[in-house]
């Protein structure tokens, strides 16, 4: 049968063989964001917000699928893959059924293709075609990688292929899967197949996972982190999983947004992964948060499973009707003031962003260089609801290098590419609570946005440095007596706790939850760093 195309560049349905497909329904290849618009309303996927947005719903998988995430068990990688409950082996043959079966999925639908880069340096960045049988998606991963001039997509050859459907389901029995979601990856193969949930996210955080693979052998660190510049042309790191606040506080608009969720630090500086933003939105204010909430509302950007008035189409921020992981898909440049090469310099600041749902973390605490590599290493945070299908509240966690379900190599590896570059640098470390104060969560309150903010500046424009440090008798770190805007009482949180001993308690709770998750890592560190952790 003949392949109907609609499709740049020329050729391109041949190109579509070499992934194996040979498609019996109308293809469409890299197209805008209004013929995309266009054909999600046509099939009923999508409605217009107020403002111009986008609105879909990927219910009933509103998070990531952490237990339906996999990789290719293949000779050429098993050595290097740190096997276990987060990188879960599926056999080559049962990869390679699921691929043919899904691909003969995808021969019966209308595709949408897309190529673009994921890597603002080149040197280290990779070309990502991903084949969707959804227009939003496609609109998704336009948005959220870098995109191609027309000379690049004439000669562009993908580095890896994503192969996305949503409506196929996966056989457990058949496929070796868990369920009838799958997220697999095989490096051999250089692909990945997404099948069984619309929630966006997974494409992304799949090339993310690629990239976290392959950049350590280059010597580049690949970091589950966000990134700005200040008007010095300093740069900042921000490390911390989803819902911790690493887009809300690199949004600063004093400062320039090199990106808000995945770089790459190699010799020359940072990188941005990709080419936009994908933010939380529940209770997004414009206020707090003025940059992100304009970006919000304008023509492009999606919003996923955000919730609209039925008349008006206005965005209701506050509803969490469909889940609390509400959010916007925009480019960056959306953003004032992103940097538009997604490069920075070697950083000045690295901070570790934790939401402490015990509420005995510090707001601010200065690192030592073995504190810094405890608590990378540590990766401690409340996972927030709804970023994950089955949290519905904050959960205490300790996810390595503060990206655990996106790292196919050992910690360590990563761990070891941060000290390097923390020593040969010399940047200054932070840990930064925008958790739970006063108490636990569920009696205590969320740290306000504009205490951390305020905290935040002082310690990236060297505020702090003179400031006398007390020392937290649980956890050995170094909390600053004073932050300019800040009240002196929250930056010690035994004192914003109406029961001291029930602080303590809480306190020798989560210390020692540290030391028992760091046992993992105590014969691989050194004497320094084992000590750096709770007394």
């Amino acid at each position: 049968m003949t392949v109907v195309t609609d499709i740049l560049p020329p050729h391109a349905a041949s190109r579509l063989g070499a992934h194996g497909l040979a498609p019996r329904r109308r293809v469409r290849w890299n197209r805008s964001a209004a013929t995309l618009y266009e054909a999600t309303l046509r099939l009923g996927t999508g409605r217009i917000a107020q403002g111009g947005g986008l609105a879909t719903v990927t219910s009933p998988h509103t998070g990531r699928s952490p237990n339906d995430r996999f990789i290719a068990r293949e000779a050429e990688t098993f050595e290097q893959i740190d096997w276990g409950e987060i990188n879960v082996p599926l056999s080559r043959e049962r990869y390679a059924r699921l691929k043919a079966d899904l691909i003969d999925h995808l021969n019966g639908e209308e595709l949408w293709v897309r190529d673009a880069r994921a890597g603002a340096d080149e040197r280290y960045g990779i070309g990502v075609r991903v084949i969707s049988e959804s227009p939003w998606h496609d609109l998704f991963a336009r948005n959220m990688f870098l995109p191609l001039s027309e000379e690049e997509q004439a000669r562009f050859v993908p580095g890896f292929t994503v192969y996305h459907a949503p409506s196929f389901q996966a056989d457990p029995g058949r496929h070796g899967t868990h369920s009838s979601v799958v997220v697999a990856v095989s490096f051999a193969d250089r692909s990945v197949l997404v099948a069984g949930t619309a929630y966006a996210g997974e494409i992304k955080k799949s090339i993310f996972s690629v990239l976290n693979f392959l950049l350590p052998e280059q010597g580049v660190l690949p970091m589950h982190c966000s990134a700005n510049i200040g008007e010095a042309g300093d740069t900042a790191l921000f490390f911390g999983l989803s819902g911790t606040g690493k887009t809300t506080l690199s949004a600063d608009p004093s400062r320039r947004l090199i990106g808000d969720d995945e770089h790459g630090w190699s010799d020359d500086g940072v990188f941005n992964f990709e080419g936009g933003c994908y933010a939380k939105t529940i209770r997004l204010s414009a206020v707090g948060e003025p940059d992100i909430y304009q970006a919000t509302r304008r023509f492009g950007t999606i919003l996923e499973n955000v919730v609209l008035d039925d008349r008006t189409r206005e965005i209701d921020y506050d509803s969490a009707l469909l889940t609390e992981n509400t959010r916007a898909s925009y480019p960056i440049g959306c953003i004032p003031r992103a940097v538009a090469s997604g490069r920075g310099g070697h950083p000045e600041n690295v901070v570790f962003l934790t939401a402490d749902a015990f509420g005995v973390l510090p707001p601010v605490a200065r690192l030592t260089p073995e504190q810094a590599m405890y608590h990378f290493l540590s990766g401690y945070t409340a996972k927030v609801a709804g970023t994950e299908r089955g949290v519905t509240e904050p959960k205490a966690t300790f996810s390595a290098c503060f990206g655990a379900p996106f790292l196919p190599r050992r910690p360590t590896v990563y761990a070891g590419l941060l000290g390097a570059r923390l020593q040969a640098h010399g940047a200054r470390a932070w840990l930064v609570n925008t958790g739970w104060t006063g108490g636990r969560y569920g009696t205590g309150s969320r740290m306000e946005l504009g205490h951390t903010r305020a905290m935040v500046a002082a310690a990236l424009e060297g505020a702090l440095d003179d400031v006398p440090l007390a020392t937290d008798p649980a956890f050995g770190l170094r909390i600053p007596v004073r932050a300019p805007g800040v009240p002196d009482d929250v930056l010690v949180p035994r004192r914003t706790w109406t029961d001291a001993a029930a602080y303590d308690t809480a306190a020798a709770e989560l210390a020692a939850g540290f030391k028992r998750n760091f046992e993992r890592f105590a014969g691989g560190v050194s004497d320094a760093v084992r000590a750096a952790g709770p007394a």
